[in-house]
């Protein structure tokens, strides 16, 4: 398993969000791998069986807080007092430390939010652990976190090692670039260094497409190697490169998505009564509102343009 120098854990009191270091091992790995090695890359796998976009069918109503059923993962995790969430802290947007508040903020992190009052009727029962993209399905293997909210793709290979709830957001991967680079798509790359992250779906394109990745544990490191020209681009899923641009107005996302990629909250694997759960609350907020305005008020400025307009719901097919 991939570990950081450390991670941070957010124990939240009512109304706060705020963030202690823990260190929990020591560096056992450098930050940057070119070219990628094997250790990098998920499992090799072609297994294209299932659809990603398919999901357990959303339990009919919500149980009122507190009062779900006696032995269920929701009735579990109430008489722990907190829902552990795995969350990522270097991605303006979705999940980033606010210096001035101090607390975790976001897309991904309202999302979590929107669970555990949920579970527990009212805020300030989430207890976040701040992962890289490597430590998404270990900490949940581990028994680490109940939830990872965290731009995570539904793959196949990665719904035999946890379980997801429907698609909460919809993306496709691009390229960043600096302004004055020749490259404005996937092709023109090919050879040249383009930094991503670890053990994600991103890296395994990279190579298929050609490039040559150049492998990090968080997203920022890619914008400080772009910057000291250690690579040519940045390429991951739209949203995550608009929140790179936010930080470096002297760079581009270019070129059409080149791949199709649902986004889903992973648990253990085999919670089907929690899954089911979090396709209610995700329905719900579908229903009412609540996710377009998540969106509106995190995603939509940054993410408009000719090749990601601005969308609606994402789509989830439900089975049984």
């Amino acid at each position: 398993m991939l570990v950081p120098l450390a991670v941070l854990v957010a124990a939240c009191a009512p109304g706060d969000r705020e963030v202690a270091p823990v260190v929990l091992s020591s560096p056992s790995l450098v930050p940057v791998a070119w070219p990628a090695t094997s250790a990098d890359y998920p499992a090799a796998s072609e297994d294209k069986s299932c659809d990603p976009r398919e999901s357990l069918a959303p339990l009919a109503r919500l149980p009122e807080p507190g009062k779900a059923p006696p032995g269920s993962t929701v009735a579990a995790i109430h008489a722990k007092g907190k829902l552990r969430v795995g969350v990522d802290q270097n991605t303006m947007f979705f999940a980033s430390l606010d210096r001035v508040s101090k607390q975790n903020v976001g897309f991904d992190i309202d999302m979590a939010e929107a669970i555990g009052l949920a579970i527990f009727g009212k805020p300030g029962h989430v207890e976040y652990l701040v992962i890289t993209q490597a430590q998404r399905i270990p900490v949940l293997r581990d028994g680490l976190v109940d939830l990872v909210v965290d731009t995570m793709t539904i793959t196949c290979d990665r719904k035999k090692q946890v379980s997801f709830s429907g698609n909460y957001y919809d993306d496709g991967q691009r390229i960043m670039v600096p302004r004055d680079s020749s490259a404005h798509e996937i092709t023109h790359l090919a050879g040249k260094r383009v930094c991503t992250a670890r053990m994600t779906t991103s890296i395994v394109t990279l190579r298929d497409k050609g490039a040559q990745p150049y492998a990090v544990d968080n997203w920022t490191d890619c914008l400080v190697a772009l910057q000291r020209g250690e690579v040519d681009a940045i390429s991951t899923t739209g949203a995550l490169l608009a929140g790179l641009k936010a930080q470096d107005v002297d760079t581009e996302v270019r070129g059409p998505r080149f791949t199709d990629e649902p986004h889903g909250m992973a648990v253990p694997l085999g919670q089907e009564d929690f899954v089911r759960f979090l396709n209610r609350v995700l329905a719900d907020m579908i229903e009412d509102g609540r996710w377009q305005a998540l969106y509106d008020r995190w995603l939509a400025t940054a993410l408009f343009d000719s090749a990601n307009p601005e969308p609606g719901p994402p789509e989830t097919r439900y089975r049984d």
